[in-house]
């Protein structure tokens, strides 16, 4: 893949072939467009049944800031990972800067993580990180990723 194809959707077996991540940390559930590395929106559908609404908190479920956070770097070494090509490679999140929350994600809600690239050196990719509920800015961060052979 390179800086100009755009793919409109990725489903949850590609997202299984590109990511090591697996149930319960596996955050996204699809990606629904891919810009080369440049940019993307990876979907989290937020359920009453996952762990950590077990004790965060009963009776009044939030997903934890940093689910939301990690949501962003799996969207974002999706990004990388589809652009640079998956196989013998493993994503290394390295920074979070500048997070910022602004309001609870309740179980029900459809987080979509928008991330878009504003710099790579090597084999480090940077992007900022915004997710959304209903076109609502729920959080916000910068994030650096690094890619390494497995």
């Amino acid at each position: 893949m390179n800086e100009t194809t755009t793919i409109d959707a990725m489903g949850i077996a590609t997202i299984l072939s590109t990511l090591p991540h697996r149930y319960p940390f596996l955050l996204i559930d699809k990606v629904i467009r891919i810009q080369g590395d440049d940019f993307g929106v990876g979907v989290k559908n937020v359920t009453a049944n996952e762990p950590q609404f077990m004790g965060h908190f009963p009776g009044n479920p939030v997903m934890p800031g940093v689910l939301m956070i990690e949501g962003m770097a799996q969207t974002g070494g999706v990004l990388a990972l589809a652009h640079q090509g998956s196989a013998g490679k493993l994503v290394f999140f390295m920074t979070i800067d500048k997070a910022k929350f602004r309001k609870p994600v309740i179980p029900g809600d459809v987080v979509e993580y928008h991330m878009t690239k504003f710099a790579k050196k090597r084999n480090i990719w940077f992007y900022r990180g915004e997710a959304y509920v209903d076109g609502k800015l729920v959080a916000e961060a910068e994030l650096s990723a690094m890619l390494a052979n497995a």
